[in-house]
């Protein structure tokens, strides 16, 4: 560990018991002090106020690590254009956050600690500025999208179709994030329910949480003629194309939407790869996209679909399953010579991913979103 991580390290153990005093003082100080920067914000600052803030520290806590460094703030750099961050608002930030850090660990704040920080700061905000300049020369900050479609397969899930206004270049298994005009500054993530169509339409499985301003505004407000804001696309939940290994698909509730991307992604490749996808919902109820993956089982001999409830009977077709998506697939397999592929609410990709390992798979061919990104797209 090089002597700035180790006093970086120093000062966030300090902070570590009340990050939540640093946090809010932090903005505090930057709204009184820089209250221009106010506007990039939502409003309501309860679920994004300290996005940032954990931003930062992520960042810190891995200033050795360099190629990570490298790509995690790159993909904030890109992101954060969609709000109008410049380069002139690093500055005022790191500022901030020094103030903060200063007032909240006085046991390890000294002349060397500042040094160390400044030094880390000025190399992130850096990388973030480069990646944005270089991502505004091949793609806007965002893109207006028109609502096409609105079909609401259950009381509170829909499949919502868009046009964006300009070509949306994205892969199959990728996600992006959408903002709705009824709550500005307020972007939550989705992953895309379809493989790059010929057409430009772009669809999302959207499933409306208690108090979930998007997710709530998407399906029961959102109608045909509605223009959302999207986001440039993330992720590397894509296929690799190289290989011939089969692969094994767990999408959990509205989870099934990327996994059904990437079935199409294979069948437009026209290679038949083996794929088995485990589709995992509460009841058969919540299997709102079934239909659709076995008209896909049907058309592709090569695809096997098995829905898996958790309560109650599993109905639909022979090789429905009862139980947890990661107790289904130690029932099958072997699955040695598979690519994983997990998606749906964080738990279920935890538990997934401990199951995999556990029945052979290496865990460099396990692929799924980050926890992080999806803990925070949760409403």
């Amino acid at each position: 560990m090089s002597p700035d991580a180790k006093l970086i390290r120093q000062t966030l153990e300090e902070i570590e018991p009340v990050a939540d005093k640093v946090t809010s003082y932090f903005y505090a100080l930057l709204f009184v002090h820089h209250p221009d920067l106010r506007a990039l914000f939502p409003a309501a600052m309860d679920t994004q106020r300290d996005r940032l803030f954990k931003a930062l520290l992520t960042s810190v806590k891995n200033v050795d690590d360099t190629d990570y460094l490298t790509e995690y703030l790159s993909h904030l750099g890109r992101g954060h254009r969609k709000y109008g961050t410049l380069p002139e608002h690093y500055p005022a930030v790191g500022e901030c956050l020094l103030t903060a850090l200063a007032r909240y660990a006085p046991g390890t704040w000294h002349p060397e600690a500042e040094a160390a920080w400044v030094r880390a700061y000025t190399t992130i905000s850096q990388i973030m500025i480069d990646a944005a300049a270089e991502n505004e020369a091949v793609a806007p900050a965002w893109w207006q999208a028109e609502v096409v479609s609105h079909e609401l397969r259950t009381p509170d899930i829909a499949v919502v179709t868009v046009r964006p206004d300009q070509p949306y270049p994205f892969l199959a298994g990728q996600y992006t994030s959408v903002e709705t005009p009824w709550w500005p500054r307020i972007w939550r993530h989705y992953s895309f329910a379809a493989a790059p169509r010929s057409d430009g339409l772009l669809s999302f499985h959207v499933k409306a949480v208690p108090a979930g301003w998007v997710s709530n505004a998407m399906v029961h407000r959102a109608r045909p003629g509605d223009v959302i804001r999207l986001g440039s696309p993330s992720g590397s939940m894509t296929v690799d194309h190289t290989t011939d290994n089969g692969l094994l698909c767990l999408g959990g509730g509205t989870g099934i939407a990327p996994i059904k991307a990437l079935v199409e992604d294979v069948a437009e490749r026209g290679r038949r790869r083996p794929m088995e996808v485990f589709y995992g919902a509460r009841s058969g109820h919540d299997l709102y996209d079934l239909d659709t993956l076995l008209r896909l089982e049907q058309s592709h001999p090569w695809l096997s679909v098995r829905p898996v409830v958790a309560t109650g009977r599993p109905g639909g077709p022979a090789n429905s399953l009862s139980g947890q998506l990661p107790d289904a697939v130690r029932q099958y397999g072997p699955w040695r010579e598979y690519d994983a592929y997990l998606s749906g609410p964080p738990g279920m990709i935890r538990n997934g991913v401990d199951a995999l390992v556990g029945v052979g798979i290496p865990s460099d061919r396990i692929r799924h979103d980050s926890v992080e990104e999806l803990v925070a797209a949760g409403d």
